[in-house]
């Protein structure tokens, strides 16, 4: 049974925020209140978790409420991995096994972005149907969608159907997404929220490694690329089944009771059970004190009424909308695509001019990306969200300019661009990627969370496909080496917003940072 942590103490960043005016309160149920004497209705409680409130959990019951929606982050970079080998497989007049191999340059984009416009669809019903459905059935709903797309994917016997498949498997990437962070964020103890969030990113960088070493594999079959999309859909049984065995996020069963959806007493009930099996051995008045103090908190926010699209854009959730979606916008505008899509062509500069060379090369980026992935999920509750996000952009400012020189000064340096890319490989995994998906996950309001978080999905896949899509005409028209100059005066913007904006939310349950903004 973990530990219990020491007393939260309140950090002298929010305290310098408080102005003169405002007093604090403790009530009888260890709140903490701060009251504007100008606006007594922004009252907004803080927990403060003495040693006996504290989170107490059995690390074997922590593992599967975490594995299963997890599965669906691997099977999203499962896709980006696989795809890359796919697309040469189906391409090849020797391997395709087809007679419409042929493909022109917009079929061969369909199959390539396919999976990012049914993530974008999937997104988009992710903000509808999230609170109606609830975390666990939404990953249900994408385990089936992965399932259909890869079957059919793998079996299509035209071009159509084919892409069907991208796009059904897309929707179960959107579903996934947004779903899988917001379960284990809400059924993690906060003591190890960090960790387990983290590893979902690194799940999904395990994926693309599995994609790669697929496409190596199959490449050279005959119909191969058939082979690497059929090796998904055990996964999506697995995740499926998991998910149907798993229990609802208490928090989002205690909501829908506070706002008349169930019987409170009954539900209350419920959610404490749920609560006992993911925190196995810990202690059932522990279990129903927490309970309690989930409770207190929506009772003080005033969550009985609907969420409405307009609350999205108000208060504190404003304050998380522009943490999360700022995050995911500069994850995706820093370049990250884009980088990745040149890592072949520096490796060929390099002298990895081989095809054989560039999957392999392939799986060894793949690598990398997995142990600095590993390392920023070992650290992040130890040194929190802020170091991490400021050092790891810091080296991604320093990579793309030093890609920059190399495209506009330093052309015959070769190992000057292999540096630079590994650095932002290596950086990337250890700010952005773990941690954008981390921070969106924590910072909504319980009531607003399913929405938000669809928006800020939205938000990284839409600003995915715009970098993308936006790379090649941009570099047509200002050059490579400009191009990367200017990721990276955005990657220093990324830096200001993170320095100024973004909070440090270690060691928090998800009740105290919904009070903190």
């Amino acid at each position: 049974m973990a530990s219990h942590p020491p007393p939260a103490e309140p950090s002298s960043k929010s305290n310098k925020g408080q102005s003169e005016h405002e007093e604090i309160h403790v009530s009888s149920g260890g709140v903490l209140a701060y009251t504007d004497d100008d606006d007594c209705e922004s009252r907004r409680p803080l927990l403060l978790r003495t040693p006996a409130s504290a989170e107490c959990y059995s690390v074997s019951a922590a593992v599967f409420p975490f594995l299963f929606p997890a599965l669906g982050g691997l099977l999203y970079g499962y896709d980006i991995g696989a795809t890359s080998g796919a697309t040469i497989s189906l391409k090849s007049s020797t391997f395709s096994g087809t007679t419409w191999y042929n493909l022109s340059s917009v079929q061969t984009g369909l199959v390539v972005s396919g999976s990012l416009y049914g993530a974008l669809i999937g997104s988009v019903l992710a903000y509808t149907i999230a609170d109606f459905l609830g975390r666990r059935k939404e990953l249900i709903l994408a385990s089936i969608s992965y399932f259909i797309g890869a079957f059919l994917t793998a079996v299509a016997p035209n071009f159509t159907i084919m892409v069907v498949g991208r796009f059904l498997y897309g929707i179960g990437i959107g579903l996934a997404m947004h779903a899988a962070p917001m379960y284990i964020a809400e059924t993690a103890p906060s003591q190890i929220r960090g960790m387990l969030i983290s590893l979902k990113e690194f799940f999904i960088v395990l994926g693309m490694l599995l994609g790669y070493i697929a496409g190596n594999l199959y490449v050279e079959v005959v119909s191969g690329w058939r082979y690497m999309y059929a090796s998904s859909t055990p996964l999506c049984l697995i995740m499926g089944v998991g998910m149907c065995w798993l229990p609802s996020s208490p928090r989002w069963l205690l909501l829908c009771a506070i706002q008349g959806k169930g019987n409170l007493p009954e539900t209350k009930e419920n959610a404490t059970r749920c609560l006992c099996r993911l925190r196995g051995q810990a202690s059932p008045d522990l279990v129903s004190e927490q309970i309690d103090l989930i409770l207190e908190e929506l009772s003080y926010i005033d969550q009985e009424k609907q969420a409405s699209f307009g609350e999205i854009f108000q208060g504190k959730c404003l304050k998380a909308m522009i943490i999360g979606c700022g995050l995911v916008f500069f994850q995706q505008v820093t370049g990250q695509p884009s980088v990745l899509y040149y890592a072949a062509t520096i490796f060929q500069s390099a002298g990895f001019s081989g095809a054989s060379d560039a999957t392999r090369v392939s799986i060894l980026l793949g690598l990398l990306k997995l142990i600095m992935t590993g390392v920023a999920v070992l650290v992040v509750d130890r040194l929190g969200r802020r170091p991490l996000l400021i050092g790891g952009v810091s080296g991604i400012t320093v990579a793309l300019f030093l890609l920059s020189s190399y495209y506009t000064l330093l052309k015959d340096a070769s190992y000057v661009a292999v540096i630079a890319l590994l650095l932002y490989v290596g950086c990337y995994q250890l700010s952005f990627g773990p941690i954008g998906w981390l921070m969106i996950s924590e910072v909504f309001p319980l009531r607003l969370r399913g929405r938000g978080l669809g928006v800020a999905v939205l938000v990284n896949f839409a600003s995915n496909a715009l970098v993308t899509f936006a790379f090649s005409p941009l570099e047509d028209l200002i050059g490579t080496g400009a191009l990367f100059s200017g990721f990276g005066v955005i990657a220093v913007a990324s830096l200001a917003f993170i320095f100024w904006i973004v909070p440090e939310t270690k060691g928090l349950t998800l009740e105290e940072i919904e009070a903190s903004l």
